[in-house]
Formats: structure tokens, C-alpha cells, sequence
């Protein structure tokens, strides 16, 4: 926080909004561009996107570091930058190599079984994991189905986002404060509010989906029907290889915080630890996503329809994201000293639109930061909020976890289902349509969950 204070008293006025910029450059084409027809077939080009992201990152870079000469923020910036595509690629390639089939269709109580399995497996293989595992088989169940725009955003808000609380291995900001002394199993305190969350976006989804389902043609039913009798059989997994992958990431993860970050602390002090604990995580994931490319069966890859083009999306925006929120990020951290957020209300709701603009990890860190800060504990060690006020880190974690859903940038998956989606034909709400299907739907979910939970 020290150098967020140095950066926000160098500023006038006029230099602080501007730092903001870039960061709302790169926002405000992401969600303008796909509107008009002309710019719309220029932004699909991803060598067009990464102009764009590199003249944001770039933008942002400047504007931190001229007034603070701090490059070693860039540096940490963008290994974190690394650590998470790493996170999100891994999740993805290995994924890829798993194939669901068998005698399932797009009937509403199917789709909202797997939206509901989906939830739980969120918390257990991460968002990434669980929406790569998924979403292949949900599209194929629902391919004949004329209106499905609505099950990729409800999978979105339930796969992609809110089942991933109950774990640090669910979603990055959890795992950042497990990381940062958080034990592991403190998430599970917060099953009441992924109960909630879930129960009633699986409710609204099952009633929605109903409608929409007898909305299609007669012969739908039929259909589906058809294709379940002629499955060999009720389900069918391929690529079993691929969940030991699956298991591997997940023993990375649990060996970072438990044993190799501690072991290095120990010895170097808790920022080399940092660094290198996220330097071997990026190379154990990216050796565990090549052996499972390497190891898997290109017909499987082929009847995944599996491609890299969504995780290329995500690498080129998140690395502009990364960049041009950076003096946006430290312009927050600096003014939040002023904010007057004592309750967990406050918490939740800062906390949680700050994930859906800035991506939910680094909100993480700068409410919860700020919570230590003003109950003078380490921001180094969040065990001692989890342990002193549980309260407000509760608050923090469901802001982070949940409000990521409210915007396509919001969450790493987020992206990835969208471009899926789009590869399988389905026309996907742009970036403020998709705004107002989740300011509809999970604005009052999150009205009332503040009234239960965080008054």
C-alpha cells in the first residue's frame, strides 16, 4: 500500500482520473466494438485485439511508473499475469482431453442437474476446470434446441463463478488468500451463502429453461427421446488419463501453499517466496498441460471440437487488462484509505463490483488489505482477519467469488465459455447485454444476500 499512497500524492487531480484511462479504454471497446459491423469484423482478428491490449497495458505501464519509478510492481504484475493464464490454460488443455457422452439431452431437468453438478464441481476443480469439463457436453445435449443463449449464461453465473466459493481451489482469489495464511478448509464456513447463490440461480434457470423448452418445436421431445435410446451408453467418459492431470494441478496448488511457499519464506522471506512460488507453479502446470496434449488422443481433441482460440482470447485481453489496471488498481488502493468501510455490507458490495471491472484476484488483495489496514493486522497473513473478523473477509470472498459473474471480464472462464459458445454457433449478449441479463437476474440474489448474511 505504501507505494499506492506515494502514486496517489504525487497526482493532481486531473492526472489521477487520467490514470484510469487506459483501463477504461480498453473496457469501453471491449463492449462498443461488436455493435458496429465494420469494427465488429476488424475486432475478431486477434492480432487486432492484442494492438489494442498492448497500447492499453502500455498506456497503464507509463502512468505507474513515471510518477513512481516502481518497476518492480510491473514485474510482479505481470508474473501474477502468468500465474493465472497458466491456472486458466492448464484447466483448459487438460479438459480438453476429457470427453462426456452418452444417453443425456437438452431437457430443462437435464440441463439444470449439470448446471447443478457443475456447481459443485467449481469448488472441487476450480471455475476453469469445471466449465472446460462441461460445457462441451452441455452444448451437444442442447445443439437441436433453438433458443440456448440463456444456458450458456446461467452456466456462466453457476459454473464459471458462484459454485467456486467453498474452496481455495475454486477460484483465484480464494487461492490467493490461502496463499496468504487463509486455511484451507475456512472456505466451508461459507456454504449457507454458495447454498443460497446456487439454489436459487438453479431455481430461476430450471423455470426459465422450462418456458423456453416448450417454446420449441412438437417434434423436440421426440427428438431428444430418439437420442437417448440410440446412446450405447447412459454415460461414457473418455480420456480417464486426464483427471490424474486434473488431480495433478490440484496437487500443485495444494503443495504451493502448504509446502513450498512456507519452506521458502522460511529461508528467503515472504516476497521471494511469492516469487518463486508462482514461478514453479507456472512451470509444474505447463508441464502437466503439455503431457496431457501430448498424451491424449487426437479424436478425442476432435470430437471436443478442441481448439486454442478461446484461450487466446483470454491471453491477449487479460494481458491488456493486466496492464491498464495497474495505475487504476493503485489510484483505488491509495483512495480506499479514505473510505469510511467498517461493515461487511460495505465489504461485499465494494469488494464485488470492484471484481466484476478489475477481475476478481486483485480485488481480493485490495479490500482485503484494506481490512487488515484498518484493524492494524498483516496484510502478509490473512489468517489473522479469517481468525479476528471473519465477518468481513466472509463478506470479501462471497463479493469476489460471486460479483465476478456480473461482467464478461469479471472471471477468467467467463470469456472462454462466451467464445466456446460463439465457436458452437450460439449468438452470445454482447458485453452490455450480458450486463443486463446479470444486473436482472443477480443483482436481487446478491440485494438478498446482503440482507441474510451481511447486515
Amino acid at each position: 500500500m505504501t507505494e499506492s499512497l506515494h502514486y496517489w500524492r504525487n497526482l493532481s487531480a486531473a492526472m489521477s482520473l487520467l490514470s484510469a484511462l487506459p483501463f477504461a479504454v480498453l473496457i469501453l471497446l471491449i463492449a462498443i466494438l461488436p455493435f458496429f459491423q465494420s469494427a465488429a469484423s476488424w475486432w475478431e482478428q486477434h492480432r487486432n485485439k492484442f494492438k489494442v491490449a498492448l497500447v492499453c497495458a502500455t498506456g497503464g505501464i507509463l502512468l505507474y511508473v513515471i510518477p513512481t519509478g516502481d518497476l518492480n510492481k510491473i514485474g510482479m504484475t505481470y508474473l501474477e499475469y502468468a500465474a493465472f493464464l497458466m491456472m486458466l490454460a492448464s484447466l483448459f488443455v487438460i479438459s480438453g482431453g476429457i470427453h462426456i457422452s452418452g444417453a443425456f439431452a437438452g431437457f430443462p431437468y437435464t440441463n439444470t442437474l449439470v448446471l447443478a453438478i457443475g456447481a459443485v464441481l467449481a469448488s472441487l476443480l476450480g471455475t476453469t476446470g469445471a466449465s472446460m469439463v462441461l460445457i462441451r457436453p452441455l452444448l451437444r445435449a442442447n445443439h437441436q434446441r433453438r433458443h440456448k443463449t440463456h444456458i450458456v449464461i446461467f452456466f456462466i453465473f453457476v459454473v464459471s463463478n458462484c459454485g467456486g466459493l467453498l474452496t481455495p481451489l475454486g477460484d483465484p482469489p480464494l487461492y490467493l488468500g490461502f496463499l496468504r495464511g487463509v486455511p484451507f478448509d475456512w472456505t466451508l464456513r461459507l456454504a449457507p451463502q454458495w447454498l443460497l447463490v446456487n439454489f436459487l440461480l438453479l431455481f430461476v434457470f430450471h423455470m426459465l429453461d422450462t418456458w423456453h423448452f416448450r417454446r420449441e418445436e412438437a417434434h423436440m421431445r421426440a427428438t431428444f427421446i430418439g437420442e437417448i435410446k440410440q446412446a450405447k451408453k447412459k454415460i461414457h467418459i473418455q480420456g480417464w488419463i486426464n483427471v490424474l492431470f486434473l488431480m495433478g494441478i490440484t496437487s500443485v496448488i495444494l503443495a504451493s501453499g502448504y509446502y513450498i511457499h512456507p519452506l521458502l519464506a522460511r529461508g528467503w522471506g515472504d516476497p521471494t517466496a511469492e516469487i518463486g512460488s508462482k514461478i514453479i507453479q507456472i512451470i509444474m502446470m505447463g508441464l502437466l498441460a503439455f503431457g496431457s496434449y501430448r498424451l491424449t488422443s487426437e479424436r478425442i481433441h476432435h470430437v471436443n471440437e478442441f481448439t486454442f482460440v478461446p484461450i487466446r482470447e483470454v491471453t491477449i485481453l487479460f494481458f491488456g487488462i493486466f496492464g491498464a489496471m495497474i495505475p487504476a488498481l493503485a489510484l483505488l488502493e491509495a483512495k480506499s484509505q479514505v473510505l469510511a468501510l467498517r461493515e461487511p455490507w460495505q465489504y461485499f458490495w465494494m469488494s464485488g463490483i470492484l471484481s466484476s471491472c478489475l477481475d476478481n484476484a486483485p480485488a481480493y488483495l485490495v479490500y482485503s488489505t484494506l481490512a487488515t489496514n484498518q484493524h492494524h493486522l498483516s496484510a502478509l497473513h490473512l489468517g489473522e482477519l479469517a481468525d479476528q473478523f471473519p465477518s468481513l473477509l466472509a463478506a470479501i470472498s462471497c463479493g469476489t467469488v460471486f460479483m465476478g459473474a456480473l461482467t464478461y471480464i469479471g472471471n477468467g472462464p467467463n470469456f472462454m465459455v462466451k467464445s466456446m459458445a460463439e465457436h458452437a454457433r450460439i449468438k452470445m449478449p454482447s458485453f452490455g447485454g450480458y450486463i443486463l441479463w446479470s444486473g436482472a437476474i443477480l443483482v436481487p440474489i446478491f440485494i438478498l444476500q446482503t440482507l441474510i448474511f451481511f447486515r
